[in-house]
């Protein structure tokens, strides 16, 4: 998503990343790694858990997740990976996230037609 976020800034998409590191660690690696978007640490998995992602120590910890949720709060769409490379493209999400547009958009116009 980092090499893509301009793409989804411009989808009007707020990206925020959720990590299981303490606050302290996460901070760190959030400034070294310059990252533009919102981070969020998570070393209870409070949030993992509201959002049912799914902690293993198979694999070391949680598996990704991503959940696209609009700006009425209401999840549209959540993807729970069953393994650590499962996640979908950003080509993917931004299709999605085009088409949810597109959707929120003509819904828009269509609570201001004129009867």
């Amino acid at each position: 998503m980092l090499q893509d976020y301009q793409k989804f800034v411009e989808s009007n998409t707020e990206v925020i990343v959720i990590g299981p590191e303490n606050a302290e660690e996460f901070a760190k690696w959030w400034q070294e790694h310059k990252m533009p978007f919102v981070g969020i640490p998570d070393p209870n998995h409070d949030i993992a858990k509201l959002y049912k992602q799914e902690i293993t120590l198979f694999y070391g910890g949680r598996l990704p997740a991503m959940v696209v949720i609009d700006k009425g709060f209401k999840i549209r769409a959540s993807y729970l990976s069953g393994s650590p490379s499962d996640i979908p493209s950003d080509v993917e999400v931004l299709n999605f996230l085009d088409n949810l547009n597109k959707e929120m958009t003509s819904n828009d116009d269509k609570d201001n037609e004129v009867i």
